[in-house]
């Protein structure tokens, strides 16, 4: 499969800005026209915020290089997995003619990024396991489709998806094949990056939101074929990284311990709430979770989330999406708030 060949001509011809700081980051800088007496802001030493980032990432690519144990050039980084997901749309899908693929039910930002980019989406069902249906998928696919997304675990129902279903869809289809792993350290099981250097058109989402707690900063990453990080090198906005969010990373990575803690306190609480929520009269199912969520079934769906809330207890109404009627996502809160959450519910259900 050659790469190149999927990616719009465009983009293809296009010649990147070249920003001041591609060159030269160091010496007598007189060139972007900053701010050369400071910043205005100085609580953290060293920052030197008021000289524009490293447009080519390379102090969080080597951190997690060093961390993942892939290669630097395999590693481009956005603003949240969003800014990915878009640029990858726009790189790829030429608006009005190509398309992508997602099996539902799954996260929404997919089909809205891509209506934002007028790149029409083609939706088929994930199985009764929440499962990729690959027979569906054979049946709906077509040429003008560019990209498939898939997440995994899924988000919302919870699930890994399995692996030889991902990568059989890798070796089968001429088109770049997305896995948004944005929850994969609440799965105890594998990742998919190890296989990014055997399949070429396989891109593999992280975040620094859940595991590391960092929703706030606003950092996404991903691991793929040299040649694709490249293009989104070269349509990327120059300095889309700012300083403190890489200051930010930098500190955490520090504290990969405590991340590994969290991740630890969290899968307990998840299966603690989820053998509470079994108790419960009005739910009819819990399903299985290697996320930091449960997805729920119950009567009263619409009614519970409004009593919750009444309460100022905000979970997240799900029965919109497809096979996911009287579904309710809750994410694992701390051990006093479940326990808050599992009173009230008492209390409606009763």
């Amino acid at each position: 499969m050659k790469i190149k060949n999927l990616v719009r001509k465009n983009i293809v011809n296009l010649k990147p800005y070249t920003s001041a700081r591609d060159e030269n980051s160091s010496g007598i800088l007189l060139d972007a026209n900053e701010n050369s007496l400071g910043s205005t802001f100085n609580e953290i030493k060293d920052l030197n915020l008021n000289r524009y980032p490293d447009p080519n990432q390379n102090d969080l690519r080597d951190l997690i290089s060093a961390y993942l144990d892939v290669s630097k050039e395999n590693l481009f980084f956005g603003v949240g997995s969003d800014e990915i997901i878009d640029l990858l749309i726009r790189i790829f899908c030429e608006p009005g003619k190509d398309k992508i693929l997602i099996p539902e039910p799954t996260y929404g930002m997919y089909k809205v990024t891509a209506d934002i980019n007028n790149v029409p989406a083609v939706r088929v069902l994930l199985n009764d396991d929440f499962q990729i249906d690959l027979k569906e998928i054979n049946k709906n696919f077509t040429r003008d489709i560019k990209i498939i997304f898939l997440c995994s675990p899924n988000n919302p129902t919870g699930n890994l998806l399995r692996k030889d279903d991902v990568l059989g869809l890798c070796k089968k289809n001429n088109s770049i094949v997305i896995v948004d792993e944005a929850y994969i350290d609440f799965a105890e099981s594998f990742s998919l990056i190890n296989e990014v250097g055997n399949y070429p058109n396989l891109v593999v989402m992280r975040t620094f939101s859940k595991a590391w707690g960092l929703a706030g900063a606003r950092l996404g990453y991903c691991v793929a074929n040299e040649e694709i990080v490249k293009i989104l090198f070269k349509v990327k906005a120059p300095y889309n990284i700012n300083s403190l969010t890489r200051f930010a990373i930098g500190k955490a990575l520090n504290n990969v311990k405590l991340k590994n803690s969290y991740v630890k306190t969290i899968i307990e609480e998840r299966e603690n709430l989820k053998k509470e929520l079994l108790l419960l009269p009005g739910v009819s199912k819990v399903f299985d979770s290697d996320a930091n969520f449960l997805l729920i079934k119950c009567t009263n769906a619409k009614t519970i989330l409004k009593k919750l809330a009444e309460r100022k207890i905000i979970i997240r109404d799900r029965s919109s999406q497809p096979k996911l009627e009287g579904c309710l996502r809750i994410s694992v809160g701390t051990k006093e708030e479940n326990k808050i959450l599992l009173n009230a519910l008492k209390g409606i259900l009763k």
